[in-house]
C-alpha cells in the first residue's frame, strides 16, 4: 500500500475531511481513475456533441502524469440512445490532450486486465463504458460493491483510486464506493474544486431560492425536490423538461399516457407535493411541438394524445423570466426541452439568459446546460458552473453524498493505519 507524504488535505469543507492526490508520491502507481466523461449524444448522427466534461477530466490526467493510469467512465443508461461505446470518447480525449490515448473494448475482461498490467509510467488507458458490466447499473452499500467483481477483479491491478466524478456523487454504484472500500482513496482536482466552491457559494446565498428543474431523471427530481423546499432552499420551483410533463400530468392538464417508467408513481408524488406546497409550484402554460418536423407552438390545454413536448412556449419563459429576476438566488438544472435541435432550442437559452442577466447568486448544474453555456456565450456571467445533475442537486439540500462518504471513510481508514 503506497505510502502517504502525511495527511494534509488541501481544503477543509463543511462536510468533507479527505484525501487528495498531493498526499501521495504517484510515479509508476497504476492509478484508477474514476470520471465522468457522459457527454451528450446527438441522436441523429450519434456523435458527440458537447465534450465540457472531457475537457474537465484533464485538469486530473495531466496531474497523474508520471502514474500508469486507467480511466474508467459511464456513457447514457442502459436502453437510451446515449448508451454508447469509449471509443469516441477515447478519440476526442487523445485530440485535447495531445498525447495517445489506448483503447479497450473491454472492462473487466482478460483484455482489459492484460492492457492494465501492460501500462508503463505515464501511459493512459481509458476502458470501455463501464455500465456494460451489470454491476455498475445497480446501488450497492460499499462493503456489498467492494464484493463485486468488477471491484475484485480490477482491484488486484490497481495501486490508487481517485475520485473525480462529481456529476456521479449521489450513486453508490461499484466504482463509486465499492474501491474506496478496499484501496487507498482520494479525491480528483474537480471533485476538491467543486465542493469549495459550493461551500463559499453556499455561505453568500439569500433568500427567494428560485429553482429551475428539467431533465428526464424525474424520480432523482422528486426526492429532490421536498429536501430543498424543507431545508429553505426553494421558495418557487419552475418546472420544465419532463419533470415539468409529470407535474402538469398529475395537476390534470395532461390527461394522456406520458409513457415513463413507473408513470402513475411517479405523478402521485408529484401530486403529493402540489397538494403539500402547493404556493412553490409553476409549470408551462405554453409549449413547443414537433409538427412533421417543424415547430408549432401551443396552450397546454390544447395538446392532444399524439403530441409530444419538445420545448416550452414565450408565455412560460416569460413568467419564469420575471421570478428570475426577482430572485436572490438561482439554480437551474436540466434542459427547458430537446435543446439538441435548433428548433427546440428557445426555451433552454431564453431560460439560461434570464439567469445569467439577473442580479442573483447563480448556479447552472447539469453537463447539458454546460454545454448550452458555452455555445450561447454565457458562461462568463454565472457564479458557479457544474456539470454535476442529480448530484448538486442532492449536495444543496445537505445531504451526505455516497462519493463523499467514502472518500471520508478511506481517509479515516487509512489515517488510522
Amino acid at each position: 500500500m503506497e505510502q502517504l507524504k502525511g495527511f494534509n488535505p488541501v481544503f477543509n469543507s463543511k462536510i468533507m475531511k479527505v484525501l487528495t492526490l498531493d498526499d501521495f508520491d504517484l510515479k509508476d502507481k497504476t492509478v484508477f481513475l474514476r470520471v465522468d466523461m457522459n457527454c451528450p449524444i446527438d441522436p441523429d448522427t450519434m456523435e458527440i456533441s458537447g465534450t465540457k466534461r472531457i475537457e474537465e477530466a484533464i485538469e486530473t490526467i495531466k496531474s497523474l502524469g508520471e502514474a500508469k493510469l486507467v480511466v474508467g467512465s459511464h456513457q447514457g443508461r442502459v436502453g437510451n440512445t446515449d448508451y454508447t461505446g469509449m471509443d469516441k470518447h477515447a478519440k476526442v480525449l487523445e485530440k485535447l490532450m495531445g498525447k495517445k490515448i489506448r483503447y479497450v473494448e473491454d472492462v473487466i475482461g482478460v483484455a482489459a486486465q492484460n492492457e492494465i498490467k501492460n501500462l508503463k509510467g505515464g501511459e493512459i488507458l481509458l476502458l470501455d463504458n463501464l455500465r456494460l458490466c451489470a454491476e455498475e447499473n445497480y446501488e450497492f452499500s460499499p462493503e456489498d460493491a467492494a464484493n463485486t467483481i468488477m471491484v475484485k477483479r480490477l482491484s488486484k491491478l490497481i495501486d490508487l483510486f481517485v475520485l473525480d466524478s462529481f456529476p456521479s456523487a449521489h450513486r453508490s454504484h461499484p466504482s463509486i464506493v465499492g474501491f474506496p472500500h478496499v484501496l487507498p482513496a482520494c479525491a480528483g482536482r474537480i471533485v476538491e474544486r467543486e465542493v469549495r466552491n459550493l461551500d463559499e457559494i453556499m455561505t453568500v446565498a439569500k433568500a427567494p431560492h428560485v429553482i429551475v428543474l428539467g431533465g428526464s431523471k424525474v424520480p432523482d427530481r422528486l426526492e429532490a425536490i421536498k429536501l430543498l423546499i424543507q431545508n429553505g432552499r426553494a421558495d418557487h420551483v419552475l418546472l420544465t423538461g419532463l419533470i415539468g410533463n409529470v407535474f402538469l400530468r398529475a395537476q390534470a392538464r395532461i390527461r394522456y399516457p406520458l409513457g415513463i417508467k413507473k408513470e402513475e408513481e411517479v405523478v402521485a408524488k408529484a401530486h403529493a407535493l402540489i397538494g403539500e406546497y402547493p404556493d412553490v409550484f409553476s409549470t408551462p402554460v405554453d409549449i413547443a411541438i414537433d409538427k412533421d418536423g417543424e415547430r408549432v407552438e401551443m396552450d397546454v390545454r390544447e395538446l392532444g394524445a399524439g403530441d409530444k413536448i419538445y420545448d416550452l412556449g414565450p408565455k412560460t419563459i416569460e413568467y419564469y423570466s420575471k421570478l428570475i429576476a426577482g430572485a436572490g438566488t438561482v439554480f437551474i438544472s436540466g434542459p427547458a426541452g430537446f435543446f439538441e435541435k435548433e428548433n427546440f432550442s428557445y426555451g433552454t437559452k431564453e431560460l439560461l439568459s434570464a439567469v445569467a442577466n439577473s442580479m442573483a447568486t447563480t448556479i447552472v448544474s447539469g453537463g447539458h446546460l454546460t454545454s448550452a453555456l458555452k455555445k450561447y456565450g454565457l458562461a462568463e456571467k454565472i457564479d458557479h458552473i457544474s456539470t454535476a445533475g442529480g448530484a448538486l442537486v442532492l449536495y444543496l439540500t445537505g445531504e451526505k453524498l455516497p462519493m463523499i462518504k467514502a472518500l471520508e471513510d478511506a481517509a479515516n481508514k487509512y489515517r488510522s493505519k
